[in-house]
């Protein structure tokens, strides 16, 4: 029989997708309240994989994602969707369209967790209708996608950011390897 342990503490991130730079730059502030400092955020890139927000957001959309210092316990992660979702809803227009999308995860050494409102085959309910993907597997010094994993996060340049901020966890002394 398996003995319960508490979870190794975690890189938490925030992937912001965006048109508008004052809105984007609003929610960087408030994901600081929820998260701590950031500790990096990776040069935004455009957003062209997908049209799935351009009915609310529009086109010519940008993404970037920011990496927070303080690690924390993995089992944060609905809560701090559900928080992203209130900022998304506080800063949208006052039509109710969102002008930025928040999609927060957390990095451990083995792998990269996204926390979602979407169920599918290979999610995990997490509670209060939040459901977790491991979108990327730490596997031969690098992150490695699955079939399920968004195109954004299967391009090189986003797996290599968040192999980097993985250094975090070892760092900080949060976690020890091997």
């Amino acid at each position: 029989m398996g003995t319960a342990t508490q979870a190794l503490r975690a890189i938490f991130f925030c992937a912001i997708t965006y048109k508008d730079d004052e809105a984007a730059g609003k929610a960087r502030e408030k994901l600081g309240g929820i998260f701590g400092p950031a500790a990096v955020e990776m040069k935004p890139f455009p957003f062209s994989f997908t049209r799935y927000y351009e009915d609310e957001m529009g086109s010519g959309l940008w993404k970037t994602l920011r990496v927070f210092s303080s690690p924390k316990d993995p089992s944060e992660a609905a809560r701090a969707k559900l928080a992203t979702n209130a900022i998304e809803a506080e800063l949208s227009s006052p039509g109710g369209r969102r002008r930025v999308n928040l999609d927060p995860g957390y990095i451990t050494l083995a792998k990269v967790v996204l926390a979602t409102t979407k169920d599918f085959s290979h999610r995990v309910y997490l509670g209060d209708g939040i459901y977790a993907e491991v979108t990327l597997s730490a596997k031969g010094g690098s992150f490695q996608p699955h079939p399920w994993t968004y195109p954004d996060f299967k391009q090189d340049s986003v797996r290599q950011f968040l192999w980097e901020a993985r250094s975090f966890l070892s760092a900080s002394g949060a976690l020890k390897e091997g």
